[in-house]
């Protein structure tokens, strides 16, 4: 699943969209926002509830154990998140290599 975030704000992703709904199992995202100091020092944060929206509760039903097991899921003021230790940005000069033309 590739999800791109739209607004971070101190890691934690605000407004964010399903790009590609295939394999939820391993979300991948991508960044097309400001970033200020601050905003992505570690993992960046999408909550889980989020994520359920996203993927559809089958399909988290399925994936939030092994994510759990990979330490995907974390603790961010008492709420739970899926963590992102690594994202990429967006180039939003043009489509990407992985786009369809």
């Amino acid at each position: 699943m590739r999800i791109r975030a739209m607004a971070v704000f101190e890691r934690v992703v605000y407004h964010a969209v399903v790009v590609d709904p295939a394999n939820p199992c391993t979300p991948t995202l991508e960044v097309d926002a400001v970033l200020r100091p601050g905003d992505a020092d570690g993992p960046l944060l999408l909550s889980v509830a989020e994520y359920l929206a996203m993927a559809g509760s089958e399909a988290a039903d399925r994936c939030l154990p092994d994510l759990r097991r990979r330490g995907r899921v974390a603790d961010h003021l008492g709420v739970a998140h899926v963590t992102f230790p690594f994202w990429e940005p967006v180039d939003v000069t043009g489509p990407r290599p992985s786009d369809p033309a």
